[in-house]
């Protein structure tokens, strides 16, 4: 989104992060709108899939909405404010990790299962039913 960080700069993240912490979900709305492709290029730029990328920006923002009292911003050197970005971009990354993770232990339990056994094909069984019936049909 072209100029969305000036939108939530307008306010400030640290005071959009401060009404956000008391609820209210406009605000949240306008720092997820400022920083949401930057946290998705980011995810998209480690992980190479844009589904898994989309999954990783959700899981950060819905992480920022579950913490979002706690949150603290990162002063932007010269500025005098406070951005919500870097902290965003630390969570991206601690959430890429766990998928990775999770993936990994995913695999790792799929490796250990024994083989499947070869199931029969029962297609000849079921047409030799079927013919059986029809012949009794017909007698």
């Amino acid at each position: 989104m072209t100029g969305a960080g000036d939108e939530a700069d307008g306010d400030g993240d640290e005071a959009l992060l401060e009404q956000a912490g008391r609820g209210d979900g406009a605000a949240f709305g306008r720092l997820f709108r400022a920083h949401a492709d930057a946290v998705y290029a980011y995810c998209f730029h480690r992980l190479g899939t844009w589904s898994a990328a989309e999954d990783a920006t959700s899981v950060v923002f819905l992480e920022a909405w579950r913490r979002r009292a706690d949150v603290v911003t990162v002063s932007v050197s010269g500025s005098g404010t406070g951005s919500l970005r870097p902290w965003l971009l630390g969570v991206a990354t601690n959430v890429m990790r766990n998928q990775r993770r999770a993936a990994h232990r995913y695999d790792a339990a799929l490796y250990r299962l024994p083989p499947s056994s070869a199931e029969p094909d029962h297609a000849d069984e079921v047409a030799a039913r079927l013919d059986d019936e029809r012949r009794m049909r017909e007698i």
